[in-house]
């Protein structure tokens, strides 16, 4: 028998994982960042960039995740990067960079929180972020193309490092 939402046991639980997105800016994206920060119990959901919005096509996708995420929206990815790692948090690109180390080989450790940043739809991480990040880490994959949507890649890297955090 197939459980509802209601009837479902999962533990709930809140990881040391703040998610800052760099420019992510497309709302279906945005709404469906708030739906696996719920899942994955991530403590802090940080959407910087210009003209973000909380509206009907994010919330059409976040499901009402908005009410229950604990985030916020702040002009530069830059800033929030220096303050999380002034604060003591690893800070982890999701990027594909000459240095970049494979996700399924990288040991996330649960002795300092993590601040995983990912990048605009189009660019990804800026340069700034790259240069003070503690790593850069990257999703193997085996066609023809070198990218994903950037949910589907967050989703992929929030299972993987809740899962070594549990």
């Amino acid at each position: 028998m197939q459980l509802t939402h209601y009837n479902t046991e999962f533990t709930k639980r809140t990881f040391p994982v703040v998610l800052v997105c760099d420019n992510v800016t497309n709302a279906p994206n945005l709404g469906s960042l708030f739906r696996i920060a719920d899942a994955f119990g991530i403590q802090k959901l940080i959407l910087c960039g210009k003209n973000i919005v909380i509206g009907r096509k994010l919330t059409k996708t976040s499901r009402a995740t908005e009410k229950v995420v604990n985030y916020e929206i702040c002009s530069s990815a830059s800033a929030v990067t220096k303050t999380l790692k002034d604060e003591g948090y690893q800070i982890i690109a999701l990027e594909i960079t000459k240095t970049s180390k494979p996700i399924h080989n990288f040991k996330f450790s649960n002795q300092t929180p993590i601040a995983l940043v990912i990048g605009d739809e189009n660019f990804g991480v800026s340069e700034s972020i790259l240069n003070i990040s503690n790593e850069a880490i990257h999703i193997d994959m085996f066609g023809n193309n070198s990218s994903m949507n950037v949910v589907q890649a967050t989703n992929i890297a929030l299972y993987e490092i809740t899962k070594q955090l549990m």
